[in-house]
This record gives C-alpha cells, sequence and structure tokens, in this order.
C-alpha cells in the first residue's frame, strides 16, 4: 500500500486527532468555513510531524476522499467543491468575537 493510501486510511481511523492538530494551528471552529486548501496544508503539516512527505498533489487527493468521508460523518457540510462548514460542537468558541 502507497504512503498516501496508508495516511489516508489512518485518517479514516483516527480523523478527531488529525482535526485536533489542525485546530490548533488554523481557524478550525464549529459552523465556521473550511477551505479544502487549509485542509491540505493541515494534512501536509500533520504528516511532517510524522516525518512522512507527501506531494501537494497527494495531499490535495487526500482532503478530497476524506472531506467525503467527514461529510458521511456529518462532520463537514458541504458548501461547494472548495468549501465546508465544520460541524463539530466541541469546536465552539469559548467566547464570541475575533478567536485570536
Amino acid at each position: 500500500m502507497n504512503k498516501t493510501k496508508t495516511a489516508l486510511e489512518s485518517f479514516k481511523n483516527d480523523y478527531i486527532e488529525l482535526l485536533e492538530f489542525i485546530k490548533a494551528r488554523y481557524p478550525l471552529f464549529h459552523k465556521s468555513n473550511f477551505f479544502i486548501r487549509d485542509f491540505q496544508f493541515g494534512i501536509q503539516k500533520y504528516l511532517e510531524k510524522k516525518e512522512i512527505y507527501i506531494s501537494s498533489l497527494e495531499a490535495n487527493s487526500i482532503a478530497k476522499e476524506l472531506g467525503i468521508f467527514l461529510e458521511g460523518k456529518d462532520i463537514f457540510q458541504k458548501i461547494n467543491n472548495r468549501t465546508w462548514r465544520i460541524n463539530r460542537p466541541e469546536f465552539q468558541a469559548s467566547t464570541p468575537g475575533d478567536p485570536f
């Protein structure tokens, strides 16, 4: 199995860890928009932390497939081909306004 398929299967089995990693680095909040490019970069950075290096094309492929998987789990709600709305109450901002 190649590293792209291995990473995708790993993310499907433990997507919470990936989302928590991305949330710690990017604005990812309940009911916020989330773009495929941010997802792609988050996936690449997560894998780099584990010393697994993939191309942007591979990260994009994983982001698209994992996005479809997370739509099925109702964690991502599709807006268009490049954007989802996050449906994860645990990611609710603790105070209203700019979280940064």
